[in-house]
């Protein structure tokens, strides 16, 4: 029988984007000796193979696990994330040693942290003294710690080498390393002293020294600075890897250009709940009460907010009484008035991730989003005032006196809110900043809220002051024609 024959209809040839992880599947499903099947999976990359385990039985994860050798399984594992805990469990403890060492040791140490105490102990009993010293350190980190996140993982150099010395260091420590894009110098107590680009070793003279292609001002965290603290100036930077050091500023650790990615990631999903009015990020699997304790805080406070909101509309009961089509344009004026405080939190929140802003420029943003906001509602306002003033008298049969009155009030009434709404949406955050509060926490349905109380104010006390207690008392004209 020909090879051919024997490999399933799924991953016959021709298929101008074939699906690999169903060939995967396909083929451990077959009847392929193990060598051949082994030759097979060679030619699949470990991301492909880490997606066919989603869709094998246990069985058949057990067997692939066997084919294939502790580096390439432990290069598979790498790509499976959240389910990679129970790929490991499905290991023997023999295999598990084999491939806990060959993980990145942040992935190992997070791994070994969610076991229970006995088992963790039993492990790390097993595992050989630098592995179980760099576990040990890794593990000594908070969650919310840049130390928890980063890799021991990295290729460092003495500063005083020259370049043919480098190179002979990196050839010999890149055998054991995955990230040599970056070489960290260190000086003779292990404080770090800069960085050097592959490339720039790579084309130097040999006898050149280092310090000639030394970048000294190369971006470094500290271990134990809060991710939170720090997440914007790693992200500011670009670079492929950053340098973590110790409180006494020696290098104990490397950030790597996919960590930095899931950082950045992680950061910008939490502001983007917190703008939703949460207060951290969610997922699908999250139990029901404690996506319930999430939300309700800022329910419980912007429900007192609407209160407050409801009875400023009754304060104005005498206007709606005694000019009840006010009522039809009240949300026109509150939903925009919402969406320009949005629009300027969005963009002050955007400008206050750099912490080098200073006050001048904070006032100088200020002063942008209200103009800003005053050309917006000019030029609203006015497009406002021609349409409704139009649509009352064609719709509603109102005099053109009456109707441009009140198209002119709903006009103004835009105008005030929109400014107004556009200098709350950057003042509160800038506020927020000031207090060493999250900025962030200034979320949309707070400013949207805080912006309805305004418009709300705005909208009535103008249709007060300019219909109420000034026009139809002074010309006595009719509402609505009869």
């Amino acid at each position: 029988m020909s090879e051919m024959n024997n490999i399933p209809p799924e991953i016959i040839p021709g298929d101008r984007h074939p699906d690999y992880k169903v060939e995967i599947a396909a083929l451990l499903r077959g009847n392929l000796a193990p060598g051949q099947l082994r030759n097979r999976l060679e030619d699949y990359h470990e991301r492909d193979i880490a997606e066919a385990l989603e869709l094998l039985r246990r069985d058949e994860r057990c067997r692939l696990y066997a084919l294939l050798d502790a580096p390439t399984l432990a290069g598979v594992l790498e790509y499976t994330e959240d389910d990679m805990p129970t790929y490991l469990e499905e290991l023997g403890i023999r295999k598990k040693l084999e491939i806990l060492p060959l993980l990145d040791p942040s992935t190992a140490a997070d791994y070994l942290k969610g076991l229970e105490r006995a088992q963790r102990s039993a492990l790390v009993d097993l595992m050989d003294d630098d592995v179980k010293r760099d576990l040990s350190f890794l593990s000594s980190f908070d969650e919310d710690e840049i130390g928890s996140r980063m890799t021991t993982d990295f290729v460092s150099i003495r500063a005083d080498m020259t370049v043919r010395q480098a190179m002979k260091e990196l050839i010999r420590q890149a055998a054991d390393t995955d990230n040599i894009s970056t070489l960290y110098a260190v000086d003779a107590n292990g404080v770090l002293v800069g960085a050097i680009d592959l490339k720039e070793l790579i084309i130097a003279r040999e006898t050149t020294a280092l310090d000639d292609i030394l970048m000294t001002s190369y971006p470094y965290v500290y271990a134990d600075e809060l991710v939170e603290d720090c997440v914007e100036r790693i992200r500011a930077y670009s670079e492929d890897s950053i340098p973590v050091l110790n409180a006494d500023n020696r290098l104990c650790g490397a950030l790597t250009a996919q960590v930095v990615a899931e950082l950045v990631a992680d950061e910008l999903g939490e502001d983007y709940a917190k703008l939703g009015g949460l207060t951290a990020g969610e997922d699908l699997e999250e139990p029901l009460r404690r996506s319930v304790a999430k939300r309700l805080p800022w329910l419980v406070i912007l429900l007192g907010l609407g209160l407050v909101v409801s009875s400023v509309v009754g304060l104005f009961e005498r206007v709606v009484t005694h000019l009840t089509v006010i009522i039809c344009f009240q949300s026109l004026v509150l939903d925009m008035a919402g969406n320009v405080g949005t629009q300027s939190l969005a963009v002050t929140i955007r400008v206050l991730m750099d912490e080098d802003v200073s006050p001048r420029q904070k006032l100088a943003l200020v002063g942008k989003e209200a103009r800003v906001g005053l050309m917006n509602g000019l030029l609203l306002g006015l497009l406002s005032f021609g349409a409704i003033g139009l649509y009352l008298m064609a719709a509603k049969g109102a005099a053109a006196a009456f109707a441009f009155s009140v198209s002119f009030c709903t006009g103004t009434a835009l105008l005030v809110s929109m400014l107004l709404s556009s200098i709350i949406g950057t003042t509160v955050p800038i506020l927020f900043k000031r207090l060493g509060v999250d900025p962030a926490v200034a979320s949309g349905p707070l400013i949207t809220t805080v912006n309805d109380l305004v418009a709300v104010t705005a909208y009535y006390g103008l249709a007060w002051l300019l219909l109420i207690s000034v026009y139809l008392v002074v010309s006595g004209i009719p509402a609505i024609r009869e």
